[in-house]
């Protein structure tokens, strides 16, 4: 029953975050048909992170995926992201609806990604860092999935915004089948006098400070990893063969972390999650800084260093949520996972947004340089809170 009710959460996992990147999957598409900003372009993917942010106090504040069963919660919030990702269709892409559209996906993803991993929480105690890693893992191969669309979906943008809609709301029917755990509990509804918490207890400060050093660099990397991979594709090879070959990547960097971030969960069940989380954040930062010295170099070079990037950048996320639960009051648990989460993808929405702005004026080497930063302050924290242990 628990092996079914995690792989059915899994897959709806995946079929319902398939619309998180579905805007920058299908960028140049859309740019060919309507001509947009840089800023209008990274907007479509920074309205989904604003949405989140929202969609995520909202639940937590009226405390919906406690009072009702999350599965419900989960499937509804997947069907309605569907049908909005599916308005696209008939909003042109240059427009505000668009990114209204984007900010309503986003929010109702508060529903599918946190929900799923309150549901798989309920299946155990001991291995929480493996089964918070398997669903994130599924969080990462959904946000992958949109650039495996885009290439079989060909030139036509709308196909793959059909595909990834169908997807979720698939997902959320599927999620229905999932049974809860024994250790399902209700969670605390927001509590304003967590945020005080999150600065006085030590152990709480540095797993949030070490997360938004992770989400400096992931989502950044993550929205715009095909253009990084095609303007350094483009310097060696055609730019038609740099485009597609630009989306393979993207699609293989984001799913290598989905497929690493098992094995890493059932490492830091063993080996802490603090140590689990540093090692991937040095590997990370790193692989940011290699890019940057090997772009435009020949493919041979560039590709292994964007997959080990991708493969790295993601599996300290579940065992830094982990921390927050550890260290945690039991009665504010929720309230801090909900503070850390919104704190995070507001941080998001700047990183976004800036990342192909500073692009056009500074060119990419030195941005790749700039998403380090987060990796460090990242493993500082880290560092830190092992001392303190």
């Amino acid at each position: 029953m628990k092996t079914r009710s995690i792989l059915l959460l899994m897959i709806a996992e995946v079929c319902g975050m398939s619309l998180w990147f579905v805007s920058a999957a299908v960028l140049p598409g859309m740019v060919a048909e309507f001509p947009m900003s840089a800023g209008q372009q990274a907007a479509l993917s920074s309205g989904v992170q604003g949405g989140f942010v929202l969609g995520a106090l909202a639940l937590a504040i009226s405390g919906l995926p406690d009072r009702l069963d999350p599965r419900l919660v989960f499937a509804g919030c997947a069907v309605l992201a569907g049908l909005a990702n599916g308005a696209l269709l008939f909003v042109p892409p240059d427009t505000l609806g668009a990114v209204l559209l984007r900010v309503v996906t986003g929010a109702l993803l508060a529903g599918v990604y946190p929900v799923g991993m309150k549901i798989a929480v309920g299946w155990g105690s001991t291995d929480r860092g493996l089964l918070v890693g398997a669903l994130v893992g599924a969080v990462a191969l959904g946000s992958a999935s949109p650039h495996f669309l885009a290439l079989t979906g060909g030139t036509d943008w709308r196909t793959t915004v059909m595909l990834a809609s169908g997807l979720a709301v698939f997902g959320g029917l599927l999620a229905l089948g999932a049974k809860l755990g024994p250790h399902h509990v209700t969670a605390a509804a927001f509590n304003p006098k967590a945020i005080g918490t999150a600065w006085t207890n030590k152990g709480v400060r540095l797993a949030i400070i070490g997360y938004l050093g992770h989400m400096w660099e992931l989502y950044a990397m993550w929205a715009w990893i095909g253009l990084i991979a095609a303007a350094s594709f483009a310097i060696s090879m055609p730019g038609d063969d740099a485009s597609r070959l630009a989306t393979l990547t993207a699609f293989l960097v984001i799913a290598l972390g989905a497929l690493v971030c098992v094995p890493t969960g059932w490492l830091a069940d063993r080996l802490g999650k603090a140590q689990v989380a540093a090692g991937a954040m040095v590997i990370s930062g790193g692989s940011a800084v290699l890019a940057a010295f090997t772009f435009g170099g020949p493919i041979w070079l560039v590709l292994p260093v964007l997959l080990l990037w991708g493969a790295s950048v993601i599996p300290d996320s579940p065992q830094l949520s982990a921390l927050v639960a550890d260290h945690a009051p039991a009665d504010q648990t929720g309230s801090l996972l909900t503070f850390q989460t919104a704190l995070g993808f507001a941080l998001t929405m700047v990183t976004v947004q800036a990342t192909p702005v500073l692009a056009n004026q500074w060119g990419w080497q030195p941005v790749l340089v700039v998403m380090a930063l987060g990796p460090v302050v990242g493993v500082w924290a880290m560092r830190a809170l092992m001392r303190a242990h």
